[in-house]
């Protein structure tokens, strides 16, 4: 994933945890630990990615 774009949300905190999807992959949507940026990226379809955001949005899970 080298020479990959890497952003996080406005919505993150500095230092916090952070999740950061890159754009430019076609079909997919890498994602990765901000605290790791040399570690794996999980490659996730784009559209199962664009459900779990529009889930997210609508506070469709429980809080733990």
């Amino acid at each position: 994933m080298s020479g990959t774009h890497w952003r996080r949300s406005t919505y993150s905190s500095n230092g916090g945890q952070c999740l950061e999807v890159a754009d430019g992959h076609p079909g997919v949507v890498p994602v990765r630990d901000s605290k790791d940026p040399a570690g794996p990226a999980l490659l996730f379809p784009a559209d199962a990615w664009r459900a779990f955001v529009t889930a997210v949005k609508a506070d469709e899970f429980d809080l733990l």
